[in-house]
């Protein structure tokens, strides 16, 4: 499978990156490891996790998706092949949220001694800080970077101002730049990311691994109808989507899977991979089929016609 750079940041990814929030949440950890397998197999290397998965699970507290992972570097020993991406800021606990240079200090050793590894690849902020200068945060990870805990650092969650102001600080101070951003996007959901986020992106050369990528499953096309809803736990999310314009997008998926011999998830993902600025969209599997999906969007080669089609329907 083919690499891209990520950013400037040195890093080669596959243009998938495997979700990592499904582990220790919907899927154990026996699952995990061959999902992982087969991921590495496939000859992708790009994965992505963060210290507050699966928190919001009843007795869980948070790094369950990197203990997974961990144990699975540990028991394959093949750390050195794979690309990790882990997060920090998101709610772990009341006095263990945000960015503030204690917090994240003290949150990438948890994450390391959960991961079983003396450094994580890509590093990022889950969400904005405004209460933290940007200066803190970013001096924060040139630390990191420096002690030989970190090699890049990424954003998600960030607005085009903030990530601009980020930019601006990084280049003014010489501090280390986030290369890599997490927006919400997918063929559906398509405005907030392309009026602004896209451009700037694109201008400074930083790379793109959206998250949502099959729209919560809508894209799929499992969900066609009211009474399609019940096949999952979210099902019920589906009714924002079921609508003209959303059963428009899934005759195009149609249509461009028809012709390639594909089905519309693999259509979807393909999709992102050939959009302008899209380095790697993020997407979980909880079983092989789906993983197998993820790999042959990977492979899967629109041509122009086919991003047409999609783009028009989508608008």
């Amino acid at each position: 499978m083919p690499l891209r750079p990520l950013g400037r940041s040195g890093l080669n990814v596959s243009t998938v990156c495997l979700g990592g929030n499904v582990f220790g949440w919907t899927v154990d950890e026996p699952t995990a490891f061959k999902l992982l397998d087969a991921w590495l197999d496939a000859g992708m290397n790009f994965v992505d996790t963060a210290d507050t998965y699966s928190v919001w699970i009843p007795g869980h507290v948070g790094g369950e998706s990197e203990t997974m992972i961990g144990n699975w570097l540990k028991a394959r020993g093949n750390r050195a092949k794979v690309i990790i991406g882990t997060k920090v800021g998101m709610p772990m606990a009341p006095d263990r949220v945000g960015l503030s240079p204690v917090h994240i200090r003290n949150s990438i050793d948890a994450s390391l001694q959960r991961l079983q590894t003396d450094y994580v690849d890509l590093y990022q902020s889950h969400k904005d800080d405004p209460a933290v200068p940007i200066a803190d945060v970013l001096g924060t990870y040139a630390d990191l970077i420096k002690a030989g805990k970190v090699r890049a650092i990424g954003a998600s969650n960030f607005s085009a101002t903030r990530l601009k102001e980020s930019l601006d600080v990084s280049a003014s101070r010489n501090l280390p730049r986030y290369e890599s951003l997490q927006p919400h996007y997918n063929l559906y959901e398509r405005a907030g990311y392309e009026a602004e986020i896209e451009p700037l992106c694109r201008a400074n050369d930083v790379g793109v691994i959206p998250y949502y990528g099959l729209a919560s499953g809508f894209l799929t096309g499992k969900y066609r109808s009211e009474k399609d809803f019940g096949q999952s736990p979210r099902g019920r999310g589906m009714a924002k989507y079921l609508n003209e314009r959303g059963l428009k997008v899934l005759a195009a998926l149609d249509a461009v899977a028809g012709k390639h011999k594909a089905n519309a998830a693999q259509v979807a993902i393909a999709w992102l991979i050939a959009r302008p600025g899209i380095t790697a969209p993020i997407a979980s599997a909880t079983k092989l089929s789906q993983l197998k999906d993820l790999i042959a969007a990977a492979a899967l080669k629109l041509d122009a016609d086919d991003v047409k089609r999609l783009d028009v329907a989508a608008t």
